[in-house]
């Protein structure tokens, strides 16, 4: 099945590549490789929620962002390998703005690693880290970043 097949299965579209909010660029390729740059959850131009996991946002909710974070990462690789066809996701890195004594970061990202098996099958497995911090630029509680291979 097709990436575009498995994306409307889903009910998805590839978003527009968020703009930057700083000095740099949503993904760069070098070689066989496109590295992104930190993915917020944009969508329609906004977060889709600001806060700390495990305080203001549920886990639930961060599920939801880091989905969208990764949506956003796959929509900066298309834009560098001429879509997805020809891609494989080799490292996720995803980062959680966790409350005081907040431990389940895993599980917030595995709404990354989950949607991006679901669009790219086999070609989606990957290594990953999930990371805890004290804050994310704009008060986003969940940024992903990607690596990925150009076949």
């Amino acid at each position: 099945m097709s990436v575009e097949a498995r994306l409307a299965d889903l009910g998805l579209t590839l978003p527009e590549v968020p703009a930057p909010v700083a000095a740099y660029v949503p993904a760069v390729r070098s070689g066989a490789y496109v590295y992104t740059s930190g993915q917020l959850p944009f969508s329609h131009g906004a977060l889709l929620q600001t806060g700390l996991v495990g305080a203001e946002v549920s886990v639930e909710d961060a599920v939801v962002c880091a989905r969208q974070c990764a949506l956003n990462a796959l929509a900066a690789v298309a834009s560098q390998a001429a879509g997805l066809e020809n891609v494989r996701i080799v490292k996720v890195v995803g980062f959680v703005a966790s409350a005081a004594g907040f431990t389940a970061q895993p599980q917030v990202i595995n709404g990354a690693s989950e949607l991006i098996g679901e669009i790219l099958g086999d070609r989606g497995v990957h290594a990953r880290s999930a990371v805890g911090v004290a804050a994310l630029p704009l008060g986003a509680p969940v940024e992903v970043e990607v690596v990925a291979e150009v076949l």
